[in-house]
């Protein structure tokens, strides 16, 4: 299935005309709905250079996360996500780099530990989302890698039915709490703090 999935993005890619494409689009090039793979499709954007992406995606997990909590279906895009457009170009290097993650996953990836790959209401997984997502959608720099990671390999942990990829995409999202909260204290101490003293002085 994963072999036909990474054949099929390469395909998509490479039939592309030039015209912008809508993330709706991407999702359809799937083929049969796979909740892991759309996991994969909001969170691997937010690693490529594309303005604005990891805004709309970050708030995209939150919203899928609140969904998967609540046990209604998550595994579709909101109607507005699905009309965003990005360039020929920018959908083209997304599937590739799709493609290319389920193709290297396909190498180490299999079922073990499948109890943790199952999904129900109020999920544990649901919390992980969504704050993977806040991460994103902070202007932290370089804040969008981990938490996509995290996500990325998440979703392939439920796409592969492996519970050691879910165990790992928790640890990556532990990673990315601790690097956004050192950028947030760090920026607090070199330029909000010394701000707060010098209007004070100035006052």
């Amino acid at each position: 299935m994963t072999q036909v999935l990474h054949q099929r993005l390469e395909h998509y890619a490479d039939g592309l005309d030039g015209q912008p494409v809508t993330l709706g689009t991407l999702a359809q090039a799937h083929g049969p709905a796979l909740p892991g793979s759309l996991l994969v499709l909001v969170s691997a954007p937010c690693a490529l250079p594309i303005p604005g992406i990891g805004n709309v995606l970050g708030v995209t997990m939150i919203v899928m996360a609140l969904a998967m909590w609540c046990g209604r279906d998550w595994a579709v895009l909101p109607a507005r996500v699905a009309r965003l457009e990005i360039s020929a170009r920018a959908a083209q290097r997304v599937l590739r780099l799709l493609a290319r993650i389920y193709r290297l996953a396909g190498r180490w990836a299999r079922e073990r530990l499948c109890h943790l790959t199952v999904l129900p209401r109020r999920t544990w997984v649901a919390p992980k989302v969504a704050l993977m997502g806040v991460v994103i959608f902070l202007p932290l720099p370089f804040g969008n890698v981990l938490p996509a990671l995290a996500v990325v390999v998440l979703g392939v942990g439920i796409v592969f039915r492996d519970g050691l990829a879910v165990l790992s995409a928790a640890g990556l999202a532990m990673a990315s709490v601790a690097y956004a909260t050192a950028v947030a204290a760090g920026a607090w101490a070199w330029i909000v703090e010394p701000l707060v003293s010098w209007s004070r002085l100035a006052a």
